[in-house]
């Protein structure tokens, strides 16, 4: 899993139309969504993922997400 790949992940709980602007990382970030869906935009590219998908954000990756599901959102991220 997400320990064997060398990621420590934590669950995160996301409310609806919740924003997270222009975050910047020193090492690489994996989101895999377990509930809802959300926007990700890394480095001008987005995507919508939802349940069982997971991103790979690289380390200096200006990125957002942005929770534009009606629900709550949940999702593991985690750094490497």
């Amino acid at each position: 899993m997400t320990g064997a790949r060398g990621y420590d992940c934590r669950l995160f709980t996301d409310p609806p139309g919740r924003p997270w602007e222009d975050f910047v990382h020193d090492c690489n970030e994996l989101v895999i969504v377990t509930e809802g869906k959300f926007e990700l935009e890394i480095a001008g590219w987005v995507i919508h993922p939802g349940p069982g998908d997971e991103a790979f954000i690289p380390a200096q990756a200006v990125h957002s997400v942005r929770n534009r599901h009606p629900g709550t959102t949940r999702w593991l991220y985690g750094y490497d």
